[in-house]
């Protein structure tokens, strides 16, 4: 089986080294020529367009920034359509608009190719050990072809439906991240204004009704440190809270937590912290209470 990758950004970059390390014949394309020339120096084949990777690939994996960018990439002039032959399969790995992939989903079928929606969780670390989590969208016999492929990515693979329904968890799973990492930032900035020390709040509440993974996940390595290297991006926080925030729109369903969340990312997009780590939020709090929640 022949695989194609678009898009070697933080994720997509060890996501396709993680293929290629699988044995698989490899052919990538990306705007970043550092990045595809690291991937060639490991053996993959540098390809032109999104046109050449379908020609020369069974399966056509994608790891972009947004819709606009899937849909062009796969519906564009030059783009995988034009090259995908009958029977291939795209599987898109960015977190994008269930309706979107939906779209590209009809309008490949008409050519005999099929789509799956397969965004991921676990960070930039799940990606280079191999170990997301991968939502995927689909029917169960397209999976069956593709799923070694994706086990060089992952150890969960998780079928939770027909296409769009993984994009659809991915945007409620990021949806929750989101609302959690600004309540995390918002309780430490108050405990530590009132006195105690942060070591003693994580201590007591990452065993209580009030831990969350974003606690849990974000407080040693990050928030402890001072350290709001990514990881997560903010950018990326923000992105995926207009993804849900678009959807509930169209299913007319009201975020007010969503909402409200979003705002305190665009504050901290402002701030400066647009490149930085999601647990960089706790540096909006910190600004605003005129404390430092860190670990001495």
């Amino acid at each position: 089986m022949k695989v194609g990758f678009i898009g070697l950004g933080v994720m997509g970059k060890s996501m396709a080294k993680n293929v290629l390390k699988g044995g698989y014949e490899l052919c990538v394309s990306d705007l970043n020529k550092d990045a595809v020339k690291e991937l060639v120096d490991m053996g993959a084949v540098e390809k032109s367009s999104p046109k050449e990777i379908a020609e020369a690939s069974d399966v056509i994996l994608l790891s972009l920034p947004n819709s606009a960018i899937v849909e062009k990439v796969v519906l564009g002039d030059n783009g995988v359509l034009e090259g995908a032959k009958e029977g291939a399969v795209i599987v898109d790995l960015s977190s994008i608009t269930p309706k979107t992939i939906q779209n590209i989903a009809r309008v490949s079928a008409e050519k005999g190719v099929h789509v799956m929606d397969g965004p991921v969780s676990g960070g930039a670390g799940g990606a280079e050990k191999g170990t997301l989590t991968i939502m995927l969208g689909g029917s169960e016999e397209v999976l069956e072809k593709v799923r070694p492929v994706m086990e060089c990515m992952g150890d969960k693979i998780n079928l939770v439906g027909d296409v769009g329904a993984g994009d659809t968890v991915k945007l409620v799973n990021n949806l929750l991240l989101g609302a959690n990492m600004v309540a995390v930032s918002e309780a430490l900035a108050l405990g530590v204004k009132a006195g105690l020390k942060p070591e003693t709040l994580y201590e007591i509440i990452s065993k209580s009704s009030g831990s969350s993974y974003a606690l849990t996940a974000k407080y040693k390595n990050y928030i402890a440190k001072g350290n709001i290297e990514p990881g997560f991006m903010i950018d990326l926080q923000y992105k995926d809270l207009q993804l849900a925030i678009d959807t509930a729109k169209d299913l007319k369903v009201p975020l007010t937590i969503g909402n409200m969340t979003q705002q305190m990312f665009e504050i901290a997009r402002a701030e400066g912290f647009g490149n930085k780590d999601i647990s960089a939020m706790i540096r909006v709090f910190e600004k605003w209470n005129d404390i430092k929640v860190r670990e001495e």
